[in-house]
């Protein structure tokens, strides 16, 4: 029996001669055909014994936490290798020669770009759709990866927000299963202008939920995070991964370094470094490059941004037209060739698969995702269909799948790649490896874990669901109780409501989707009782508090721009002649306020998309709104707030109402 308690507390291990069961599977794990796996652990001499929990103790008698995980984390690793090591015995493998340098598995790099829409590469992710590819970035590499692999033109993630998609991919499950559908604090909350209390929400992956890194690790891999986490917790080294930079949080990725802007360069660098250290031990890995890049604020290297800007005099995009978004785009794709370049160099292209994709669409103040409707924070395909490739061994190549897949299928799908049965059994993706050989395979997804979405929060959408079965998609908005159908396989732009033609598949659609909510007793919105239509109506401060440099003045002028924002989010309601005089009145209220403040200081920091504002595209108001108001660009709200109180004056019942 291994005695828990005579673990080496700093590196966790057991020491080399204290425990005969430790050398024996030390001694069985260099006859495997992997001479070099051992060297994953450090085996001490057995100089200085103390239990596990007394060299965790703080000088006041304390259990030190994070020294105590980290202690049991490499007892934990350490027995995920016997493991492996006696499973490999068992089927044989003992027999391989001794200077076998091939991994026991194939190894897995998957590379997430954060905010990138499904158009925002130079590869058209949908083979009659030339929109589904930028007319202005570059990204040769990202193309290259995809004319070697397969293409998903309907590949969605979990959520339009980072954190719900992020835990959802990890643990193979719906944001909805989760409790995780939406970032930041997790508090059940509501504005007086809003019509519903939305439901509270965690902001934490549980522990308790096994993930990508503990499957792999716990099959033998070595496995590393480096990038974004927003998971909360502990970070990647409490939920299976072996090397990571920590809990990283939301940090935006800024470096003082120019040539490693968003932390580009040095995220591939140290994952270059894990790649190289376990092909030379002959280890199978696990690798994910999870970017901060192209989330906002917009950095790029100063050269690639100067080219972008001398093609922009030559060659400008119709829809994408930024020269620093554009540069961080393809500083990205840089870093994806220097991967893929990698993969060749240490010859490990037959025995590697490469996953590059989004966390959902990108957000309208930095790009378009035009054709698709809307962006991030919202359930319209702008927000929610993202860029997918697959390449490796066995992948179709140069080829498309027109199966609707989904972030959460990838728990599944990797996991077989691997060869990893051992899987939980309340998963909501599948197993996708039929479709990868042709693209053209078939998969069963049970109509009891459909392809579904649950945003039940305010943003830059009001709560609602969707669902997608087939070529349909339907959408229930909660604050009316209504719905909207559309196929997307004839009208992606969501632009044509098929309830009234179609009703009763609307229905079908609705009661699947209700019936899975309730199955995972999903966070639902409730009637907000503290509600008043009228609240945006209130007139700005006035007196010697209204300056802008006042704390509390200044938190009464963002409370009510929050106001005025989420009421933006409810203008289907506001083409009513009868609710029009309030919302002008707010209008007005909020020109007047932001008309007295002082003109923007300092530099500016509107992060690049100088494509014109459509009149009516009011998703894209909302956006640029909160730009203005977040970089003081107040002499800019308020014309463009005449604007459109001049176009509400204008419209006339019966006029086509603006989208």
């Amino acid at each position: 029996m291994i005695d828990l308690n005579r673990i080496d507390c700093q590196s966790g291990f057991i020491p080399k001669n204290h425990d005969s069961m430790a050398s024996g599977a030390l001694d069985a794990m260099q006859t495997i055909g992997n001479p070099h796996t051992h060297h994953r652990f450090t085996f001490i001499p057995d100089i200085h014994h103390m239990s596990l929990l007394h060299c965790c103790m703080n000088p006041a008698g304390k259990l030190n936490d994070s020294a105590f995980t980290k202690a049991l984390g490499g007892w934990k690793a350490f027995l995920a290798m016997l493991s492996f090591a006696t499973v490999g015995l068992s089927h044989g493998l003992a027999t391989a020669p001794s200077d076998s340098k091939k991994p026991l598995g194939p190894n897995v790099i998957f590379i997430l770009a954060d905010d990138q829409g499904w158009n925002g590469t130079s590869a058209q992710m949908h083979p009659t759709m030339p929109g589904s590819k930028s007319d202005f970035y570059q990204t040769p590499h990202i193309e290259a990866l995809a004319h070697s692999g397969l293409r998903f033109s309907h590949a969605y993630a979990p959520g339009p927000m980072c954190s719900p998609t992020r835990a959802s991919i990890q643990t193979g499950k719906t944001p909805a299963q989760l409790g995780m559908t939406n970032v930041g604090r997790g508090i059940q909350r509501a504005l007086p202008s809003q019509r519903l209390m939305t439901p509270a929400f965690t902001s934490t992956l549980s522990t308790d939920e096994r993930t990508l890194g503990e499957a792999f690790q716990d099959a033998g891999y070595a496995t590393a995070w480096f990038g974004k986490w927003h998971l909360g917790g502990e970070g990647p080294q409490a939920h299976g991964y072996d090397r990571s930079d920590g809990n990283t949080g939301n940090e935006n990725g800024h470096t003082r370094d120019p040539d490693n802007p968003k932390d580009i360069h040095g995220v591939t660098q140290r994952g270059l470094a894990f790649m190289e250290e376990n092909v030379r031990r002959g280890q199978p890995f696990y690798l994910q490059l999870w970017h901060y890049a192209v989330h906002g604020p917009v950095e790029a290297h100063p050269q690639t941004i100067q080219n972008y800007e001398a093609k922009t005099h030559q060659a400008p995009g119709q829809r994408h037209t930024s020269a620093t978004f554009a540069a961080m785009t393809q500083d990205l794709d840089t870093s994806v060739g220097k991967i893929m370049d990698k993969v060749q160099e240490l010859s490990i292209a037959d025995h590697t698969y490469i996953l590059y994709m989004s966390d959902h669409g990108a957000g309208l103040n930095l790009s378009s995702n035009l054709p698709l409707r809307e962006g991030k924070g919202t359930l319209w395909e702008g927000g929610i269909r993202v860029p997918w490739i697959m390449q490796g061994p066995g992948v179709a190549q140069g080829a498309f799948c027109q199966t609707p897949v989904v972030g959460y299928d990838l728990f599944p799908t990797l996991c077989s790649l691997a060869g990893i049965t051992a899987l939980p059994s309340n998963l909501a993706g599948i197993d996708l490896t039929p479709l990868l050989k042709t693209g053209q395979g078939s998969v069963h997804r049970p109509s009891d874990h459909p392809i579904m979405f649950h945003f039940p929060h305010y943003g830059r959408s009001k709560p609602h669901s969707a669902i997608r079965v087939g070529s349909f998609k339907f959408l229930h908005f909660y604050e009316q109780e209504q719905g909207m159908l559309f196929n997307l396989s004839s009208d992606p732009g969501e632009t044509n409501d098929l309830t009234s033609t179609q009703p009763e598949k609307a229905a079908t659609l609705r009661k699947q989707l209700e019936d899975y909510l309730h199955r995972v007793q999903a966070g639902l919105p409730v009637l907000n009782t503290r509600f008043d239509p009228l609240a945006i109506a209130q007139g700005p401060a006035r007196g010697r508090g209204a300056g802008r440099g006042n704390p509390q003045a200044r938190a009464g002028r963002q409370a009510r721009i929050q106001q005025f924002q989420t009421s933006l989010e409810t203008l289907q309601e506001l083409w009513d002649p009868a609710n029009r005089q309030p919302f002008l009145q707010a209008l007005e209220n909020i020109r007047s306020e932001v008309g007295r403040t002082s003109p923007p200081r300092g530099r500016a920091r509107i992060r690049g998309n100088t494509l014109p504002l459509p009149r009516t595209h009011f998703q894209e108001t909302l956006d640029k709104l909160d730009e203005w108001i977040t970089t003081g660009k107040d002499s800019q709200l308020a014309a463009y707030l005449t604007e459109r109180i001049e176009e509400f004056k204008a419209f006339q019942p019966g006029d086509p109402r603006p989208e």
